[in-house]
């Protein structure tokens, strides 16, 4: 009674299935394309066979999708293209399968509504001469079916927040097991997954993808949620990035964004990280519209200058200060070098809005204002 819901297809013998999974498939080959769909959130997937193992994206063909279905067309013309950007080696049907990362462009080539990455790839050329670094720790919370948190009593709650964050033993830690499954399938996949942690709400995870450089760090974190959502999947549970999932006195859920450019890593790099906080403090409105999917409204759930956030109205930056907007970590202050760290984008933050904005307020904005000085 007091199991958590999970799916019924969870429970279908996995014996069987194994014994499919370990037959030969001679030359051919699966890939799965996968892709943001139209709420900007959502993953679609879906695979098909080529004739032979694939050595780069290049070898992978363009494809097509029905978006009347995935809330990106409309039934009378709803062809839309799917054109895959960033292979990985999947870790479900394993080598030598593929799992391919797509953008979406409309009938008519133009890219879909919710691809970003089309607009963040170009802005990230602009700025490759800085090298920019990006790290993102992507929290989420585990829950039922029913979606009720994973391991939670049925009525009532857990203990309050405290045993919680990095726990360890059965009444502290809430599905280890899918954690440590997501950790594996990054690492076989390619994913660039640095390190993963208990949060501090009980069945509230994370795990942090980077260093990457540039549109890098949107691929690879699409492609780590993507396997997060289908790991639990096998296990029958479901993976929300809600950035406040349960009201009250528990902690949301963010996606918290280490940057740095080749200046900021060099010795004396902290006058760069200061001068791009000043940059970031004139558009902190601008910032919050692109740090959530609804432009801001799932954030003012989480920002509320309570647990461990500075309040969504207000932008503030200091040294160790997890109330901060951004926080410049204890050791980049004594070393007078490194990188900061952006503490507003919600958990359910697209990747390629937030690093793009990023790189759009430090780096580009810049030389227009030099332009204007030198006019």
């Amino acid at each position: 009674e007091t199991m958590a819901s999970v799916s019924t297809s969870a429970r279908l013998n996995k014996a069987v299935r194994q014994q499919y999974m370990s037959l030969p498939q001679g030359e051919k080959c699966q890939i799965t394309y996968i892709w943001v769909d139209g709420t900007g959130e959502g993953l679609r997937n879906k695979t098909r066979t080529l004739d032979a193992e694939p050595t780069s994206v290049e070898d992978i063909p363009e494809w097509n999708f029905d978006g009347s279905s995935t809330y990106q067309a409309e039934g009378s013309n709803s062809d839309m293209y799917l054109i895959p950007v960033c292979m990985f080696r999947d870790p479900f049907t394993l080598d030598p399968n593929k799992l391919v990362l797509c953008e979406v462009m409309k009938y008519n080539h133009l890219p879909a509504e919710t691809n970003h990455r089309h607009s963040c790839n170009k802005v990230m050329e602009k700025v490759r001469e800085h090298c920019l670094w990006f790290g993102m720790e992507q929290e989420y919370t585990l829950l039922g079916t029913d979606g009720h948190p994973f391991s939670w009593p049925p009525q009532g709650f857990p203990a309050p927040q405290g045993p919680y964050y990095c726990g360890v033993g059965a009444k502290n830690a809430y599905g280890r097991d899918i954690v440590e499954c997501h950790y594996k399938a990054c690492l076989y996949a390619g994913v660039k997954i640095y390190g993963t942690n208990a949060e501090v709400m009980p069945s509230q995870w994370e795990f942090q993808v980077g260093p990457c450089e540039g549109i890098e760090m949107g691929d690879h974190l699409w492609v780590a949620r993507f396997l997060l959502h289908r790991v639990c999947e096998d296990f029958g549970v479901v993976a929300t990035l809600d950035p406040k999932p349960i009201k009250g006195n528990w902690n949301g859920a963010g996606c918290h964004t280490n940057v740095s450019t080749k200046q900021m890593r060099e010795d004396e790099g902290l006058q760069y990280i200061e001068k791009a906080i000043d940059k970031l403090a004139k558009k902190h409105k601008e910032h919050i519209m692109v740090y959530d999917p609804r432009g801001g409204k799932d954030n003012l759930r989480r920002l509320t200058g309570l647990h461990e956030t500075a309040s969504i109205d207000d932008f503030s930056a200091g040294v160790a200060n997890r109330g901060a907007s951004i926080r410049i970590p204890r050791q980049v202050g004594k070393d007078k070098r490194g990188y900061f760290e952006d503490r507003r984008p919600a958990a359910n933050c697209d990747p390629y809005t937030v690093t793009m904005a990023i790189a759009q307020t430090c780096l580009i904005d810049l030389k227009e204002e030099e332009v204007e000085v030198i006019n």
